[in-house]
């Protein structure tokens, strides 16, 4: 079984608009909403491939319920944990030409307790298995924790992927990670030297 952590999931919505004016009352033309972040994205196409997939991710106001009830109405395995704050909402604008904005939401700041609950979570199921790390961190979540997660996998026998950014990616360096997806940009923010392809990592 693949498990996958989630620490900032959302309720993802898409608007489409005739056309994107700042300042001007807009007539929404078109709505839809679902389950997202990269972990999430990921079980949800194991699942959808057949392969048994645990998406494990904090589960906190509206949003939150209605993140579990998408993804559990779809088939997808979830293991929620409760937190204080609301998970957040993500919106994508699209216009006829293809032209998106994106407006995305910090999301909730995680306790520290809150936060081993989830990394216990995670790794329960570790044993021999993967465990795929994925998305941004939220507020009061240290840039360490997926170099902490490393340490428990790695301990358990299992296999950790990790796809972050940033100072999480930068953490992450050294530490026991069987697969990292860096793209070229996200290299070359954690790169010593300049990076002019991926090759060149």
């Amino acid at each position: 079984m693949i498990t996958t952590l989630t620490l900032n999931p959302s309720l993802d919505r898409t608007v489409s608009v005739e056309r994107l004016e700042r300042g001007e009352v807009q007539r929404i033309q078109h709505v839809s909403s679902e389950a997202g972040g990269k972990g999430v994205n990921v079980t949800k196409a194991l699942t959808a491939n057949g392969v048994e997939s645990l998406a494990v991710l904090p589960i906190g106001g509206f949003e939150g319920g209605e993140v579990e009830l998408r993804l559990r109405t779809a088939g997808v395995r979830v293991e929620g944990v409760p937190i204080a704050g609301a998970v957040r909402s993500n919106i994508s604008v699209i216009e006829p030409d293809g032209t998106t904005t994106k407006l995305n939401e910090p999301g909730p700041t995680l306790s520290a307790a809150e936060v081993e609950i989830l990394l216990e979570a995670a790794t329960r199921g570790a044993s021999g298995d993967w465990v795929v790390a994925s998305g941004s961190i939220p507020p009061g979540v240290p840039s360490d924790v997926y170099a902490s997660l490393a340490e428990k996998v790695s301990s358990l026998g299992g296999r950790l992927a990790v796809d972050t950014s940033g100072p999480a990616l930068e953490a992450c360096r050294g530490a026991r990670i069987a697969l990292i997806k860096p793209n070229l940009h996200e290299l070359r923010q954690v790169a010593s030297s300049n990076v002019a392809t991926l090759g060149d990592a």
